[in-house]
């Protein structure tokens, strides 16, 4: 199965404020397969989003998708397609090895799920941008005032942005996040930066709260029992990490599949590298029996 369809959790809005969900999604060929393995940590969010253009062939009624419009895809509907990419290329059944946390245990434990099994909670609300109204007390100290703030779902250009500086000050990247996603306060749009560096520490968990319960989720913590110790304990499941890892050891694998096939079928690197993952497969099991009947005949 080369290309799949789906619906996203979340939607694309256009410019002209239509929502669109349904996708389109194809299997990934060589190049995407290269471009992945060769990623570095700190750029996967860019490369999720150059990997989804080319793996996405539309979005209700937008195609192609281009970088742009991926940028502009929620972060768990990006999440979602890129499940969808891992099951197209890899087989829906995912396995790994985790250690167990607890002190007086840390065995090894194996885990395995299947990508239809990752909970998935579709966003209730459905709109380009929200407005809530702060608490008195968040705002400021007159009990009887309010203050409207307006704010969007964070998005793949926001993930970009903030990639670099996530594993060097997480809670800088968060505040950078939160001042990307908030587009007024009161009257002021879009507020000034020291408008934002002002919202107190109240405030800013309250629009956090807010935007966490209107965002669609991809339920990326998995619950795993110990084989050795019997206790229950959870894992993050961090999806680009782990797709990349995946397609980074077999890049090896890759170049073999070019090279054989290359040899004996006298195709161009261009024409192999275009070819999905199990379409190789196939023509190096064809090969192998041919192989094999010409070395018996002998």
């Amino acid at each position: 199965m080369d290309v799949v369809t789906g619906t996203l959790p979340g939607g694309y809005w256009d410019a002209d404020g239509v929502l669109h969900r349904e996708f389109e999604l194809a299997v990934l060929t060589g190049r995407e397969e290269e471009l992945l393995a060769q990623t570095r940590r700190a750029e996967s969010a860019s490369v999720v989003t150059q990997v989804l253009s080319r793996g996405v062939r539309r979005i209700g009624n937008v195609s192609p998708v281009s970088e742009n419009v991926a940028r502009q895809l929620l972060v768990a509907d990006r999440q979602y397609l890129l499940l969808k990419l891992r099951q197209l290329t890899f087989g829906d059944l995912v396995r790994g090895n985790v250690f167990c946390p607890w002190s007086d245990c840390g065995r090894r434990v194996s885990i395995e799920f299947g990508i239809d099994d990752v909970p998935v909670v579709e966003a209730t609300e459905r709109a380009p941008s929200y407005t809530m109204t702060l608490s008195p007390s968040a705002c400021c100290d007159d009990e009887s005032a309010q203050l409207e703030v307006r704010f969007r779902l964070p998005n793949g250009d926001d993930q970009e942005t903030v990639s670099g500086l996530l594993a060097e000050n997480e809670a800088e990247a968060l505040s950078v996040l939160l001042a990307r996603a908030i587009q007024s306060i009161g009257p002021i749009a879009p507020p000034a930066p020291e408008l934002l560096t002002a919202l107190s520490p109240l405030a800013r968990a309250e629009i956090e709260a807010e935007m966490e319960r209107l965002a669609p989720k991809i339920e990326l913590n998995l619950e795993t029992v110990c084989s050795e110790c019997g206790r229950t304990f959870a894992v993050p499941f961090n999806l680009h990490h782990f797709f990349f890892g995946e397609l980074r050891a077999d890049s090896d694998l890759l170049y073999r599949q070019v090279h054989y096939l290359a040899y004996h079928y006298h195709w161009s690197e261009r024409e192999i590298m275009e070819m999905p993952r199990d379409k190789r497969q196939k023509y190096i099991e064809v090969l192998a029996d041919e192989i094999e009947k010409l070395n018996h005949a002998d």
